[in-house]
């Protein structure tokens, strides 16, 4: 009887991984479908370009930003942004003498801010208005399309 059992135990464990291959098989292909469906719906006839602002002062930097923002909207593109990104922040520890007092530092931090702007379905237009745009010196615009 007990052997009888072990048998059926054996069978019944034999049975199952086929089963469970055949239905990750299934899923597998449903879930592929819908991400290749989701990829295409993304690339179908949506251009996008993202700007990248960096700069020492904040001010400078929310001021081209906005200079930025006017243009596109007078050409009619969608925008999202500005979207303030984490600041970069590096210190720096140096020494007041030369070769001793080794407590006594100054430090100094040195930050830069950060701003992402897309532009959704640009025309012509707004591309040559962003290439002919005036901005600061200390602004520094990362382009991508």
């Amino acid at each position: 009887m007990v052997k009888e059992k072990k048998e059926k135990k054996k069978e019944e464990n034999k049975e199952l991984p086929v089963e469970e291959s055949s239905i990750n098989e299934e899923t597998t292909k449903d879930v592929e479908e819908k991400s290749s469906s989701k990829k295409q719906k993304k690339t179908e006839g949506e251009q996008r370009i993202r700007l990248k602002l960096r700069a020492y002062d904040h001010k400078v930097l929310d001021q081209s930003a906005s200079q930025i923002l006017d243009t596109v909207k007078r050409t009619g593109a969608k925008i999202a942004g500005p979207i303030p990104l984490p600041t970069e922040r590096n210190l720096f520890s140096v020494l007041r003498s030369t070769f001793v007092h080794k407590d006594s530092q100054e430090q100094f931090a040195m930050r830069i801010h950060k701003r992402l702007i897309d532009i959704f379905d640009p025309s012509q237009k707004t591309i040559d208005s962003l290439m002919s745009l005036n901005l600061p010196a200390g602004v520094d615009i990362e382009i991508k399309m």
